[in-house]
């Protein structure tokens, strides 16, 4: 499944070609409770059509009159919603509010330039950092080098994004805990790969509502299928499918590997990937076995929570 962020940026890019004005609309601050993140994207057209989302649809049809209506067409400007905001009328129904960058595109080169590099920068293309002093146009977005930290800093009228590869799970053989996994990382937003070249086994999750990819997880792995934003799970309860899974992704920049299985398997299969392997002490203390929050969790259900909820543990800097 691909990010909700990277088809906003490729539906814009149509937009620009087709010769149409865009607003690109980018998440800065959310106060209490709010359905999306900061960095969260939507942009629009003023005929009604939109990418994306800004609230989970609460302010949705407000922002799209108020284009209609010719409001925001300066370069660059912060809209409040929710509490706080002057638009009474509109409320988030969780309490909070959000502050959004709203960045008017006109059709041209500047504008497909400009999309396309944050189009690169979200398809795991390097980091990239993008300045916007308002109420100007934004700057060119710029490589840059830089760890974990809030993708967004604003500063009176200074905004500063950083863009980088929307996180990618690859689920490296389908399982019932596999199914969940998936489930819950797409809910969460992100990038779901998943890899799983046995036929029976693809049989039994036809109704899963997700592509699946017909090939071994260790060679799209070694194909460049991974880049640093990207955690890889092993779930079969197959040794042949979790541990060459297991030799390629330690030689990846995966910012989270982990495998299923109890103290016990975990600690049968650390010394088969010690000496069949040949992994060392560092490569195999970047595996996550077992994997997932210790949380007592029983049903696939559960352990897929605390699987995914590991991983965002991780994201985070936690």
């Amino acid at each position: 499944m691909q990010h909700m962020e990277l088809e906003v940026i490729q539906r814009s890019i149509g937009w620009i070609e087709q010769q149409q004005p865009i607003w690109l609309c980018t998440v800065l601050n959310t106060y209490g409770s709010s359905p999306r993140g900061p960095g969260a994207m939507m942009s629009a057209i003023s005929a009604g059509q939109f990418s994306g989302s800004l609230s989970g649809g609460c302010v949705e049809d407000d922002f799209l009159e108020r284009i209609a209506n010719g409001e925001f067409r300066q370069p660059s400007q912060i809209v409040r919603y929710g509490a706080g905001s002057p638009r009474t009328s509109v409320t988030l129904p969780c309490g909070g509010s959000i502050d959004v960058l709203v960045e008017y595109l006109q059709p041209g080169e500047e504008s497909l330039n400009h999309l396309r590099h944050i189009e690169n920068a979200l398809k795991g293309q390097g980091q990239w950092v993008k300045r916007v002093t308002l109420p100007n146009v934004s700057q060119l977005p710029e490589p840059c080098q830089r760890g974990s930290g809030p993708v967004v800093e604003h500063h009176d009228n200074e905004v500063t994004l950083y863009l980088g590869a929307v996180t990618r799970i690859i689920i490296a053989g389908l399982s019932s805990v596999g199914q969940y996994c998936a489930q819950f990382a797409a809910a969460l937003g992100f990038e779901v790969i998943i890899c799983e070249p046995r036929p029976e086994v693809m049989e039994n999750f036809a109704h899963l509502d997700m592509p699946i990819l017909d090939i071994f997880p260790a060679r799209y792995i070694e194909q460049g299928g991974v880049h640093p934003n990207t955690a890889i799970v092993a779930l079969t309860h197959d040794p042949r499918m979790d541990d060459l899974t297991m030799m390629e992704a330690v030689h990846t920049p995966a910012f989270y590997i982990g495998v299923m299985g109890s103290e016990r398997t975990s600690a049968k299969r650390r010394q088969r990937l010690t000496d069949i392997g040949e992994l060392t002490q560092d490569q195999l203390s970047r595996i996550h076995a077992p994997i997932g929050l210790p949380i007592g969790s029983k049903t696939p259900a559960e352990i897929g929570i605390a699987i995914v909820a590991d991983i965002v543990r991780v994201k985070n800097g936690m």
